[in-house]
């Protein structure tokens, strides 16, 4: 492959409501499965093969409401049991489940060996795009990037193993089906990674508001990984080194920054806009 050319977000304020543990009401949670709720993340489940488990519903109306995925759950063979409110709300520890969760396999993330041999080997008609996030930290930002990555038709999402938002039930529902479809690649050292992509042709364009060149000055057709570091501390030094050139994105308003999933969404399809 040919190189193509030389925040924190706002975090809930709600505490987890106090309902009876659900133990206490004899549903006991399974053990070594991840939890995930909300109606969108769940259905995302069944749409993309990836089959719960168990599914519990809350008692009540719920299930008329929730009939579609109550349906695909009797047909996937996905044990289904009804539950007190108090329970959900107990596992989502004051998320929104909307009267579902479901329990599965925890995500794993991808390695860095398996990044560079799927580059190696590269399947696709179009050049790679990867988002990289640097100290990310915030799983609501990390869900709403892994949204973004899969909506612009990006191929991968890189993290470092440290200084990053877990893949856990937060990061799946707000991210509505992207945590399971879009690869997310885990390494060690950052730097390193990046410095890897270079040597194989993919060229690195980190954010930052300092940057004098716009990102609608750029070339963005080849090979390309955009870095994104987390909302007021930016990239970090090493991370900054290790790309190729740093962009900024046009602020006509008072602001100085926007929150990074929404910063990366925009770089994303500025991708697709110059690949179309």
């Amino acid at each position: 492959m040919s190189r193509a050319g030389s925040s924190r977000g706002r975090t809930s304020s709600r505490s987890p409501r106090r309902g009876k543990d659900a133990r206490s009401t004899g549903a006991v949670r399974p053990n070594g499965l991840d939890a995930v709720f909300g109606m969108h993340a769940v259905e995302a489940l069944f749409n993309q093969d990836a089959m719960p488990r168990e599914l519990w519903v809350q008692e009540g109306q719920a299930e008329t409401r929730l009939s579609t995925l109550v349906d695909k759950a009797r047909h996937a063979g996905t044990h289904l049991t009804h539950h007190p409110r108090e329970v959900l709300d107990e596992i989502a520890q004051g998320g929104a489940h909307q009267g579902v969760v479901a329990f599965c396999t925890p995500l794993m993330a991808h390695s860095e060996e398996e990044l560079m041999l799927r580059l190696n080997g590269w399947p696709h008609p179009e050049p790679p795009l990867l988002l990289i996030l640097d100290g990310v930290t915030d799983v609501h930002n990390l869900g709403a990037c892994l949204r973004s990555a899969d909506a612009a038709g990006a191929h991968g999402v890189i993290l470092p193993k440290d200084k990053s938002a877990p893949l856990n039930a937060v990061v799946r529902k707000v991210a509505s089906g992207a945590a399971e479809s879009v690869p997310v690649y885990q390494v060690t050292n950052l730097a390193r990674a990046m410095a890897r992509l270079k040597d194989a042709g993919v060229w690195l364009s980190g954010a930052a508001g300092e940057a004098e060149a716009s990102l609608f000055d750029i070339d963005l057709t080849g090979p390309c990984g955009l870095v994104m570091g987390a909302e007021g501390k930016g990239l970090r030094r090493l991370t900054r080194e290790a790309c190729d050139t740093l962009i900024r994105l046009p602020m006509a308003g008072s602001v100085s920054s926007l929150n990074v999933s929404v910063a990366a969404g925009i770089c994303l399809y500025e991708v697709v806009r110059q690949r179309r």
